[in-house]
């Protein structure tokens, strides 16, 4: 299946894609493709290295003609995200990305296809390996963990790089050049329940939300799409309200950067209370349809019997829970003031798990504005800390700062408008990119983001646009050929 892949242009940068992907590379479980990548450094006789956080550093001298130019990093992560459908059976520790050609579009199958950040790895693989490409002097930089972390980015020390500009290639729209970020936090909330037995005469049911689209927590997070974590409570809050229901299980969402697609609970309910409860899930599946129409088309609530076997939370924590998933912010908390349209803080509750006496509540804050990021995860903190939970925060980094005046973002908008006859949009992103982590350590180096249009990244939807690869892959060329001089 990915022989069609191999067969599209460039072929050498395809090629790299299709062989980057046959690689296991989900996020904290790297080992493989650093060895993968570093071995492909090494088979070039570049001088090729691996620092102590494992990011791949590799580098190649400037083309004939080119020695005088500064010297460019070419930046991409080698880690991805690893969501599937649930009907899907796939081991992202073990298995090669399944890929397909649609029209213009390259897809995976039933899995996320690792456009982000593999079409960025593969075009740098593709100019390390190149004999007739001009290029002034290349430190190519592939670090780890830029999903659930930014951990490579973090552990990258200063005084490694001597390059003056850093290209990063993790931008998901051909048309945009990105000069800033949002910095991140992740607030997680854990604690333990008293539980109860399951009363008399009870009826257990398996409630399903699910055919949610998901996304990109911070890139489609204005979009409005349905969190299945804030849904399936909705629905569990009214029904334990109106029915008295009993909440013996939840588990919903996954990764902290994802939307979450899928929740599902487990539940009792009366005997005498059946018959309406089955009817307002049924009517209250139809409100949300309606309601999330444009953005989440198959969104549906599958409301199953089953044998409920393990013991329901306590009334007192079961409504303590349910309050304090409806109070928590999810989506967008401000827009930005400044820059027109651009999401400036925000939430996603990612990640719900309550089973067994134990429960875990995983978010993923957002903002451009530190001060701001801070503020809306000790709102979650104070909402959880009511509600008995112990919040602790992890993975915290920091924005980037928007440079409009720097000499690499004036030379790469006029070569835009002199390419592609048209003005490229230099904005910030609501997303975290490595720029403003690696710039901590290296102040003075001038950077910038873009890459390939890729649609639905961090979901099995995802997908990335070969035309939009050609011209990404034109303009980087471009941008390297006039590279200024030293």
């Amino acid at each position: 299946m990915n022989e069609e892949i191999r067969n599209l242009e460039p072929k050498a940068l395809w090629n790299n894609f299709a062989d980057l992907n046959a690689v296991p590379r989900p996020s904290k479980k790297e080992e493989q493709v650093i060895q993968f990548i570093k071995s492909y450094g090494e088979k070039l006789g570049l001088e090729t290295s691996v620092d102590t956080t494992g990011n791949v550093i590799i580098r190649k001298p400037a083309s004939a003609g080119m020695e005088d130019k500064q010297t460019v990093c070419l930046q991409s992560h080698l880690d991805m995200v690893h969501q599937k459908n649930n009907d899907t059976v796939f081991d992202f520790n073990t298995q090669g990305i399944e890929m397909f050609v649609d029209g213009d579009w390259v897809k995976a199958k039933g899995t996320t296809l690792g456009a982000d950040n593999g079409i960025g790895d593969a075009t740098i693989m593709t100019i390390l390996a190149s004999k007739d490409i001009q290029h002034p002097a290349i430190e190519a930089l592939f670090t780890i963990d830029e999903e659930t972390g930014m951990t490579g980015a973090s552990g990258l020390k200063g005084g490694l790089l001597k390059a003056t500009i850093m290209l990063n290639l993790d931008t998901e729209d051909d048309h945009e050049l990105t000069i800033g970020c949002a910095g991140g936090i992740d607030p997680t909330a854990t604690g333990n329940y008293e539980q109860e037995a399951l009363p008399a005469n009870s009826i257990g049911y398996l409630l399903n939300v699910k055919g949610l689209a998901g996304g990109h927590s911070g890139m489609e997070i204005h979009l409005g799409k349905g969190n299945a974590n804030k849904l399936i409570n909705r629905i569990l809050f009214q029904a334990s309200e109106k029915f008295g229901i009993r909440v013996s299980s939840i588990d919903g969402g996954g990764l902290r950067n994802a939307i979450p697609r899928e929740s599902k609970a487990e539940i009792v309910v009366s005997q005498e209370s059946n018959e309406a409860f089955k009817k307002f899930v049924a009517e209250e599946a139809s409100v949300i349809k309606a309601e999330y129409s444009v953005t989440d088309p198959n969104f549906e609530v599958v409301l199953s019997p089953t044998d409920v076997s393990g013991k329901i939370l306590s009334k007192d924590f079961q409504d303590k829970l349910l309050r304090v998933i409806y109070a928590c912010p999810n989506g967008i908390y401000r827009m930005s003031p400044d820059i027109k349209d651009l999401v400036q803080s925000s939430n996603n509750i990612a990640r719900v798990l309550v089973k067994d006496g134990q429960f875990s509540i995983q978010c993923l804050t957002r903002s451009s504005v530190e001060s701001e990021k801070m503020d809306v995860a000790r709102s979650i903190q104070s909402a959880f800390e009511l509600a008995g939970a112990i919040l602790s925060f992890g993975g915290s980094y920091n924005g980037w700062t928007p440079k409009p005046e720097t000499p690499i973002v004036k030379l790469m908008s006029s070569l835009y408008k002199e390419m592609f006859k048209s003005e490229p949009l230099v904005d910030a992103c609501h997303a975290g990119l490595e720029c403003g982590i690696i710039g901590t350590n290296y102040p003075k180096m001038e950077m910038i983001s873009f890459g390939p249009n890729i649609l639905g990244a961090h979901s099995p939807d995802e997908k990335v646009q070969i035309s939009s690869v050609q011209k990404f892959y034109g303009f980087l060329l471009e941008t390297l050929k006039r590279i200024p001089k030293k």
